[in-house]
């Protein structure tokens, strides 16, 4: 579905919770659902639904609602969750180990195809089937296999000279752990700078603030 309108960022932002959330709802055996409904479950304003939605056109019918089946395709076009996009990791310490490990990338519409490390005696390891290669193999595997994203989960000093050096062979997007914020809107890269930090400090502001 085209866009009627500049989609704004807090819009893009809600997205995927959106579509986590019709996910669920499919799961759950639900077949349609209404935007009050759905606001109750979300913790939003049923108005806020349909403005967001509105963004894409719409999905759903007046006094029918949302059908959920076609919800979750629209979101998850948009989302380019069919696109079959790729992605590799780099950097497999303890964060790197833990998103193989744990982290589902097909759900979220991208297929791991290795790791990276400069560290040799993580060479030929596996950590959640996904197989660790030398750093010095970098180069020739981006340019025989063209991944989209790169996810960086190395070392911070190291982090804005290699996403440069990712984006000069060809990455199109990265997964920022590192805790220094890249901006390469210039080079034309979307970057998705990660800070599980601010996501603490945020709760710790709203925990204090009941407390007044």
């Amino acid at each position: 579905m085209e866009r009627k309108q500049e989609v704004s960022k807090a819009v893009i932002q809600r997205l995927p919770r959106y579509y986590r959330n019709i996910c669920e709802l499919k799961a759950e055996g639900v077949q349609r659902i209404s935007s009050r409904a759905l606001a109750e479950r979300m913790g939003l304003t049923a108005s806020q639904i349909r403005q967001d939605f509105n963004c894409f056109g719409g999905f759903g019918q007046q006094g029918y609602g949302y059908n959920i089946d076609k919800l979750m395709e629209e979101l998850g076009s948009i989302l380019g969750l069919r696109a079959g996009r790729t992605a590799i990791l780099l950097g497999a310490g303890n964060l790197g180990r833990a998103l193989l490990n744990n982290f589902d990338f097909s759900a979220s519409g991208f297929r791991l195809l290795c790791a990276f490390d400069a560290n040799p005696e993580l060479k030929g390891k596996e950590f959640g089937g996904y197989s660790v290669r030398s750093s010095d193999d970098l180069p020739s595997f981006i340019a025989a296999h063209k991944p989209d994203v790169a996810v960086l989960t190395i070392p911070r000093s190291n982090a804005p000279e290699i996403a440069r050096e990712l984006v000069d062979q060809g990455i199109r997007g990265l997964w920022n752990f590192t805790g220094e914020d890249l901006h390469l809107g210039g080079l034309g890269v979307p970057v998705e700078n990660v800070h599980l930090s601010d996501s603490l400090m945020t709760l710790c502001h709203l925990v204090s603030a009941t407390e007044e």
